[in-house]
């Protein structure tokens, strides 16, 4: 099933997704495109897999995403080193051990570049405190590969053994950074091609200086890294769980320029707009702030026309997009009032036709 993830494929694979992106935007002057490439294989920090149960047996499973077939997974080469040390572990580990094994029906695991784990354990069941013993020793059993903790969860349950995130550290240029990454929420998966991606976003914004605004700025993974290259950084993201590590993060990195606050990038055109006034904006004065840069790094559909409208208000905007399509979309509007000086492509995800985008425009 993974005879194509192989690092014999991984330069012809990588050729094809330059040509497509070329393609894709050659209605545009674009410059030099910039190719950031990924490890070959182990490159994933983040993955998930059905349980399938057969008489005794218990193992990992996935889908065929074209024919929906399933099969069975022992290993997975696109995972992180350890997080394929632990599915095995994992599996000896509740193999025999009825309180662990029944009906649980998926298991999510998280890694870091800096060695940490974070297991999720999800049931169709109640889960008790036999359980969380059996869990706990099992915890024990698997600190042996890492440190690890683990979440155990059922309906309207969590049961957290003894964190629900891990601690991930980012070295862009010269400094390492710190951060928190909790379970379920947005990361990027691939940790090597995440610190290209924010090296490059350092360098294209060097000597800036102004205010940087940055929406869905998530747990601060952009607006920590180049905060040393602007006088305030304001961020916003609607997510709770990622504004409280974005707090977490700044104070973990002793950053003092940044503020978060939790709204849509739709609430805040609004309040650039004057349409409404929000409590969470209380303590700023948004016409306090230097509008010369805006980061965004939008989910898949891209900006809606009223972010699009207020990111055109920028001097430089730097563009982060998981989606070319609506990339290309809002490249239609943005090219009337900024110009492309820097297009990089990054391959966060080999042997698949996903591709992450970034941009550096200016104003005409």
């Amino acid at each position: 099933m993974f005879s194509h993830i192989h690092p014999k494929n991984y330069d012809q694979q990588l050729l094809e997704k330059k040509e497509g992106i070329s393609k894709l935007f050659e209605q545009f002057n674009l410059p030099v495109c910039d190719i950031f490439t990924s490890e070959p294989l182990n490159y994933r920090q983040r993955a998930e897999f059905r349980v399938w149960h057969q008489d005794d047996d218990i193992y990992y499973i996935m889908f065929n995403s074209e024919t929906k077939q399933k099969f069975r997974v022992t290993h997975f080469p696109v995972a992180s080193d350890l997080i394929n040390k632990a599915m095995v572990a994992l599996i000896s580990g509740i193999q025999h051990n009825e309180l662990l094994r029944r009906k649980l029906f998926q298991v999510d695991f998280l890694s870091t570049l800096s060695g940490e784990l974070l297991i999720s354990l999800l049931y169709h069941k109640p889960l008790d405190e036999n359980w969380e013993d059996e869990a706990t020793k099992l915890k024990q059993t698997l600190s042996n590969i890492a440190p690890v903790d683990i979440i155990g969860r059922a309906k309207k349950q969590k049961v957290i053994l003894d964190k629900d995130y891990v601690t991930e550290s980012f070295t862009v240029g010269e400094k390492t950074f710190i951060y928190q990454q909790v379970e379920n929420s947005f990361t990027q998966p691939n940790g090597k091609v995440n610190e290209k991606m924010l090296l490059w976003a350092q360098q294209a914004t060097t000597n800036s200086g102004g205010d940087l605004i940055e929406l869905y700025c998530g747990n601060g993974n952009f607006s920590i890294a180049l905060a040393q290259n602007f006088d305030r950084v304001l961020g916003t993201e609607i997510s709770k769980t990622s504004v409280k590590s974005a707090q977490f993060n700044i104070s973990a990195n002793n950053i003092n320029n940044i503020d978060i606050v939790r709204m849509s990038s739709e609430e805040f055109s609004q309040a650039m707009n004057g349409e409404r006034k929000f409590r969470r904006l209380a303590d700023f004065d948004l016409t306090q702030y230097n509008y010369d840069t805006v980061l965004v790094d939008p989910p898949r559909s891209g900006l809606d026309p009223d972010s699009t409208e207020l990111v055109s208000r920028f001097k430089k905007i730097i563009y982060i997009s998981c989606n070319p399509e609506t990339l290309r979309e809002n490249l239609n509007q943005l090219n009337k009032t900024h110009k492309i000086d820097k297009f990089a492509l990054f391959d966060q995800f080999p042997y698949t036709h996903h591709v992450e985008v970034g941009l550096v425009l200016s104003r005409r």
